[in-house]
Formats: structure tokens, sequence, C-alpha cells
């Protein structure tokens, strides 16, 4: 996996950015990557175990410790796909835009399969809690279209999420072109959501931790959103969020970058499945936790 093009783009990526991202990254959360960091790189065999590149940072509240796969994938941006409903359904509520997360949205009656794939179980009238629980990407560019671009940028800025750049032309700037956040400043969204700090009202935000929640068991809650793109000829696969257990609460976000031409069927479940491992060679979920 190592030979593939994505190598070289990443190591271009970080001679580009790598001087100056983290003095930018630190500028927009009082999370700095001065805080006591451990790099583990032997977690990299997970990500070649599943044929893909990537990263996985892990913020501990408590121990306000870093623990990463590596220090160039953590400050490169990427197009965020889906995890970017997590904002989405912030501004959304906070525009009033809908009035909860349990307002209809109308079947717009076709979408781009092309560009979307093929899923006729999303092609109905759908919730917006369930739009986000099934990743329906057409209900969130409906609403992106009533929101409009300026819209974005005020609370995209007031969040300091990502490079701010909407110069796509249509609705879904997460999914296309050249808007793009780094694992750790998805990271640095997510510890201001869990921490009540972001420019939205409290109701907005515990309705988004609602409807986040993935995995819940006597252990331990995540709260997270996936994220797929196929932008470029490249997969980039994401899972952000966070975990909360009796040890503590651990922000994570997890990328996988893979060329298209090395596409493997189970790319979308090795965004879940390489989280999960680090967590339990971290002792943060237990070894015998199903996955």
């Amino acid at each position: 996996m190592k030979s593939i093009n994505l190598f070289f783009f990443i190591a271009t990526l970080s001679l580009i950015y790598g001087c100056s991202s983290n003095k930018q990254a630190d500028e927009k959360s009082n999370i700095s990557l001065k805080n006591d960091m451990t790099v583990r790189d032997d977690f990299q065999s997970y990500f070649d175990s599943c044929g893909v590149e990537g990263s996985i940072a892990i913020y501990a509240i408590e121990s306000q410790k870093w623990i990463v796969s590596d220090t160039v994938g953590l400050v490169i941006e990427t197009l965020p796909a889906s995890t970017f409903k997590i904002i989405n359904l912030l501004i959304a509520l906070e525009t009033t835009t809908i009035k909860d997360e349990n307002e209809i949205v109308k079947w717009v009656g076709s979408t781009d399969t092309v560009k979307y794939g093929y899923r006729p179980e999303i092609y109905h009238d759908m919730s917006v809690k369930e739009a986000f629980e099934l990743s329906a990407g057409w209900v969130f560019v409906e609403l992106a279209k009533k929101m409009g671009k300026d819209t974005y940028k005020k609370y995209l800025t007031e969040s300091k999420y990502g490079n701010n750049n909407l110069t796509q032309t249509e609705a879904d700037f997460w999914n296309f072109g050249d808007f793009a956040i780094s694992p750790k400043n998805q990271v640095e969204f997510l510890h201001a959501l869990y921490d009540d700090k972001l420019p939205f009202s409290k109701r907005n935000i515990d309705i988004v931790k609602r409807v986040m929640i993935t995995d819940q068991t006597e252990e331990y809650t995540i709260r997270a959103k996936t994220g797929w793109t196929r932008e470029n000829n490249t997969n980039t696969g994401w899972w952000t969020g966070y975990i909360e257990t009796k040890k503590g609460t651990y922000i994570f976000a997890t990328r996988l970058l893979q060329d298209r031409k090395m596409n493997r069927s189970d790319f979308g479940s090795c965004r879940k499945e390489i989280t999960k491992k680090v967590f339990k060679d971290l002792g943060i979920i237990e070894q015998n936790a199903s996955r």
C-alpha cells in the first residue's frame, strides 16, 4: 500500500501545509499540539491491513493528552464528507431552517446516482434525524440550498471549522470541491461541541448530541458520524466523534485514504473497525467488547 500515489500525495501536502498548519490549527482551539502527545506508529498496521493510508487522532479530555498514529496526517486537510452533517445539523437548527430533528423533508424525486451511488432505501420522505442516521445526503443538500453559502461562512468561521473555502458551485461543498478539514481540526470542533462552547444554543447542541449516538452499552456511549466521498479518484473515509466511558471521555477522528483503483469492499467497515481496535489497544474499551 505504501507504493500507491496517495503516499506521495500526503508527502506533498505535508510540505505545503506542514509549517503553517500547526500554527493555524493551534489558533483554532485551546487544544494545542504542545499538549502531551504520544505517537503510536504501530497503529499503522491496522490501516495497512485494510489496504489504505490513514491517520487516527485521539484527545483524552481528562488527561489533556493526544494519542496519534502519525503527525503528518494529523494536520493535512481533506473533504469532510458526511461528517459535516454534525455541524450542518447545528446550523440548520440554529437558523430555524428546521424546527427540530423530527422535521420531515419531502423526497425531491431524483438524485445523481453517479455522484452518490444508488441507494433506493433512502429515496422517500424522511425526518432529519433519520437522514443523519442513514447518511441520506440528499436531505442535507436540500437544507443547504435553503441556508446558502453566506450562512455557512458565518457559522464555519465562528466555529473554527475547516478552511472556509466554499468555492464549489453546487450546494454539497463538503463532498466535492476545495473545502477541507484536518483530523486535528475535527477533534478541536468535537471538543468544543462536547464542552457546549460552539456558537449554537444549548437546546440545539443537545439535539445534535442525541442524534449522534451510534453505540451505547453499559460500559460506553459513542456519539459520532461516518463520512465517505469519492472525489478526485480517491476514497476519503472518516469516523469522527467522541466516546464516553467510566474511565473518561475521548475525542477521536479517524480518516482513511484509498486510491479508487485499489477499491476494496471493506473500505466502509474499516473506518469503525480500525477505530475500535485502537480503542481496545488503549484500554478505552474492553478487549472482548463487540465490534
